[in-house]
């Protein structure tokens, strides 16, 4: 009976001898079969693109479904030829530049008989569609932000050496209104990659639910069908600007086919007209970047009466979350042991910042942006200083310190000579010429200390006199001040004192001796 459903059981047999090499004569007497049905199913089997493990998971059931409900038709040997064609043709249209015209020419000239431009391409279609089936995604507005980077480069020349650099053009599209944005970066890596991120944002001036990049490194660190890891960096910039990081899945080009789209469009609209133009900084080329995207941004969409700016301004820019004031600003990590002086090492400035005094010899996990550093023990933050790029430096906060550490680090000529005068100017004096007689101010702090320090063992006015004696003997250090002290000398008036007489002696000359 015409156009009976063959038993699928023997479909499936029919398959498999074909996998395992037998003939279609063979096939067609061992299963009694005619041959037009076996050419038939083998036929769709290829067209289809299966394989044999995919016939042996259905049913029954599912394979007549599947073949009942495909369009059979009479594959010709000139059809046949083109369908050989198309898998390489398919490859070949995945390289820039190429597109169906000129597989077109590439295949008539060598069938001069084949199909006409216009039946090649309805063809090819119709084995594009059942070989590789496609989900049509509907995009929300203010919903997804997808970014990727071109292949092909862009270049500047250094004005000093004439060396050529190649830069990387980064482009990111809105999914509803396909609103564009791109620009030349110096590489792919994360700071670069991130920057350009967040300046797209700021393009929009707004923040999508989601921003959907491709899978290199600077974006997702280890690849997944169910849970990607994301590079802790961008996931530092999605929480800053509350969105979230969609990676598309590997190797499906489709998840994200609209910026794919439009890095072809930009190709022709921005490329070409960029081809003969040298720039010598990356300021200067996006600038051009960016006069040549607001016409692109500018122009009717194909077969509609409005543009892409317009689409966004009408429908997309209000459903754009509000950007944050403050600009992301990227965290590196460094750890380090605290030293027994309270201080961490940035190794990265070789400077040194302090933290609180019971957390010496403890480790610390150090976040630094541009401006900030942040030190961390057990996840809890414990310090946070300006960020100081000069080497070999320390920055403290006093609070950090020991009770002991903090009277130390608060030493200071100013203040021991304050001290000295809140006793008496004499000591006041007697502390000033002590600092002045050093070669450095550091060295006199502890013998001022040690004098200042005898108000409280032996009472305000024995210092003051011990201060006066030493100031007539001009000898300035803490041992004059204690010898005086402990030989109560403070007590006896310097302006009373008897003079000394010389006791007679025959070897003593007398002053007529040198007349």
């Amino acid at each position: 009976m015409a156009n009976k459903i063959t038993d699928m059981s023997k479909i499936r047999k029919a398959i498999k001898f074909y996998c395992n090499g037998k003939s279609k004569l063979f096939i067609s007497s061992y299963l009694s079969l005619s041959r037009n049905t076996v050419k038939k199913y083998i036929s769709l089997f290829e067209v289809l693109g299966l394989s044999i493990e995919v016939i042996n998971e259905k049913t029954d059931a599912e394979l007549e479904l599947l073949f009942s409900h495909t369009t059979v038709e009479s594959i010709s040997p000139k059809l046949q030829i083109l369908h050989d064609f198309f898998p390489k043709m398919e490859r070949e249209l995945k390289k820039v530049g190429v597109t169906v015209q000129h597989m077109w020419e590439q295949y008539i000239a060598v069938n001069p008989d084949g199909y006409r431009s216009s039946q090649f391409g309805h063809h090819y279609k119709t084995w594009g569609k059942r070989v590789n089936p496609v989900m049509h995604m509907n995009h929300k507005a203010g919903d997804k932000m997808y970014v990727d980077y071109a292949g092909k480069t862009l270049s500047l020349i250094d004005k000093d050496t004439g060396e050529i650099k190649e830069v990387q053009f980064f482009v990111a599209i809105l999914g509803a209104s396909q609103y564009t944005y791109a620009e030349a970066s110096m590489s792919q890596q994360k700071e670069d990659f991130v920057t350009s991120v967040e300046n797209a944002m700021r393009f929009f001036e707004g923040t999508p639910a989601a921003i959907v990049p491709d899978n290199l490194k600077s974006a997702v660190i280890k690849s997944s069908r169910f849970e990607p890891t994301i590079n802790e960096t961008l996931a530092d910039l999605a929480e800053h600007y509350e969105t979230t990081i969609l990676p598309a899945r590997a190797y499906k080009p489709r998840d994200k086919s609209l910026v794919e789209g439009a890095v072809k469009i930009l190709y022709r609209r921005i490329y070409v007209n960029l081809k003969e133009t040298k720039f010598f900084s990356l300021e200067e080329l996006n600038q051009q970047v960016w006069d040549l995207l607001d016409s692109h941004n500018g122009r009717k969409l194909t077969g509609r009466p409005y543009s892409r700016l317009e689409l966004f301004l009408e429908d997309e820019k209000q459903k754009l979350r509000p950007l944050p004031q403050e600009r992301f600003e990227i965290k590196y990590q460094s750890f380090a042991t605290v030293m027994q002086n309270g201080h961490v090492q940035l190794s990265q400035d070789k400077n040194y910042y302090s933290v609180p005094y019971q957390y010496v010899k403890k480790k610390a996990k150090l976040l630094y942006t541009k401006s900030t550093v942040e030190i961390y023990h057990k996840y809890n933050r414990v310090a946070v200083h300006a960020r100081n790029y000069k080497p070999y430096v320390y920055t403290t906060t006093p609070e950090h310190l020991a009770s002991t550490h903090q009277f130390v680090a608060q030493w200071s000529a100013a203040r021991f000579i304050d001290w000295a005068n809140s006793i008496d100017e004499s000591v006041g004096e007697y502390i000033m010429q002590i600092i002045e007689s050093r070669n450095h101010p550091e060295q006199a702090y502890k013998s001022c200390l040690g004098i200042l320090s005898f108000e409280k063992k032996v009472g305000k006015e024995r210092l003051i006199n011990a201060c006066r004696r030493a100031l007539d003997f001009k000898i300035y250090n803490f041992k004059t001040i204690q010898n005086i002290l402990e030989n109560n000398l403070d007590h006896i008036d310097f302006e009373q004192e008897p003079e000394q007489e010389l006791p007679s002696h025959g070897n003593i000359r007398g002053k007529q001796y040198y007349n």
